[in-house]
């Protein structure tokens, strides 16, 4: 017997510890006019559809080994879409599957679709938005992975941060709830954890700046994370960098940095 297996510790029925991981990024943009801003809107939601969406979540369930019982997905009009998956740490037979579920199978006939995962789910909505004064759009999408039993949707962090272009990343993650063993004592976290920046990769927190914010009795962890480096051209919709001038461009830096530092730290700064 190893040494990891001769200390598991043995559960009294399931290890019904609810893991929740909420991931939220934003995507910061220059746009110069109304036109520009609808265009990017069009952009974002023909770039995050709810088909590409699904794939993203479809993946993150392989990534932490469960599977699929339904998926449910719908895009938005004007703009935005949303996905939601029910999943299962271990795959449910055919017969006693719910008939409504389809196993994450969608066909043409069903546009409207949502997915669940036995004792666990997956979900995204998007939010494109503009401000209505400083020519800066944003794009927002909200992902929450909610698990029970072996599989963690920490095992999913660093897919999710690469599947999206993110200025500002907020990470949340939450055990709930307590499992019992067999001598009867609670135990309410079954893994080590001081900071979810164990779970991020090194290449990642090389390019931003991290602030974490825990609360370790109650198994709370919060993690922030802001782009280090601005490469201008990347935040320029339908302009080209060469065809600014040395004003325009440290007046778009200006905003795209106010913008960014509002959002990591949640404050509206002083107008100056």
């Amino acid at each position: 017997m190893g040494k990891e297996e001769s200390n598991k510790i043995k559960l009294y029925g399931f290890n019904n510890l609810t893991k929740s991981l909420s991931f939220n990024i934003y995507d910061i943009c220059y746009t110069e006019t109304d036109e520009d801003r609808k265009k990017y809107i069009e952009y974002i939601d023909e770039q995050y559809n709810s088909e590409r969406l699904t794939n993203i979540l479809s993946n993150v369930t392989k990534t932490i080994g469960a599977n699929v019982l339904n998926i449910a997905k719908q895009d938005y009009d004007p703009q935005g879409a949303s996905v939601t998956l029910l999943i299962s740490e271990e795959e449910v037979p055919l017969y006693l599957l719910d008939p409504s579920c389809n196993r994450g199978l969608l066909t043409p006939i069903r546009e409207n679709i949502v997915a669940h995962l036995d004792k666990s789910h997956v979900t995204v909505h998007t939010y494109p938005e503009s401000h209505p004064q400083n020519n800066i759009s944003t794009f927002r999408v909200d992902i929450d992975v909610s698990t029970c039993g072996k599989i963690s949707p920490l095992k999913a962090l660093n897919y999710l941060i690469d599947s999206f272009d993110s200025d500002i990343i907020t990470i949340d993650y939450r055990v709930r709830g307590f499992t019992r063993d067999v001598d009867g004592h609670k135990h309410f976290i079954d893994h080590d954890i001081n900071s979810i920046q164990n779970f991020i990769c090194k290449e990642t927190i090389d390019r931003y700046n991290l602030i974490d914010m825990n609360i370790y009795q109650s198994n709370i962890f919060h993690t922030k994370m802001m782009l280090k480096d601005m490469d201008l051209p990347n935040y320029l919709f339908e302009i080209r960098e060469e065809d600014l001038s040395s004003s325009e461009r440290n007046e778009i830096i200006t905003k795209l940095n106010r913008e960014m530092t509002e959002i990591f730290y949640g404050i509206d700064l002083p107008n100056v």
